[in-house]
């Protein structure tokens, strides 16, 4: 609502605080032992909420970059929507596999919507790192999804589920 009503500098200050929880509800919750299998759910819900979010307000404020990019775009989001709907018929919920790679998203990510929302430069190179490392890392998940036949949270990565499989 703050975009839409083009109060911008609440937006880009509030996302930014949005992304910096991100960063640090982790950690926290591991350093002070309060971690739990509803966390991880509510976790990886609130991440991609702030990702939506910042997406939507793209569109908003920047249309024409959104426009330009919308092939991209696409793709990655055609990658989460397998991703999830392979979640959804083999676990009946969406993954909190956390890996190594879905932080190094994260962060891409965040790098990319605060370079863009602060309008700092370069915004290309942020926005295409932060495409192929998501799109990297939700194919990761993708076949994390085929591989592990129960939920779980907290996977490392692809990595280490071949290296157990062993």
């Amino acid at each position: 609502m703050l975009a839409w009503n083009g109060s911008l500098d609440w937006f880009r200050w509030l996302v930014g605080l949005s992304f910096f929880t991100d960063a640090i509800d982790g950690p926290l919750s591991r350093k002070f032992k309060v971690t739990s299998v509803f966390g991880a759910r509510l976790d990886s819900v609130a991440d991609d909420a702030t990702v939506f979010i910042s997406i939507i307000a793209l569109w908003i404020i920047y249309p024409e970059f959104m426009i330009r990019e919308w092939i991209a775009i696409a793709c990655v989001f055609l990658l989460f929507g397998i991703q999830t709907v392979a979640a959804l018929v083999a676990y009946k919920r969406i993954t909190s596999f956390h890996t190594y790679m879905a932080k190094t998203a994260a962060v891409a990510q965040a790098a990319f919507f605060i370079l863009m929302f602060f309008q700092w430069g370069p915004i290309h190179l942020a926005f295409y790192g932060a495409i192929v490392i998501t799109g990297l890392q939700l194919i990761e998940e993708i076949i994390l999804v085929v591989l592990l036949p129960t939920w779980k949270a907290d996977v490392r990565g692809l990595y280490w589920v071949l290296k157990n499989k062993k």
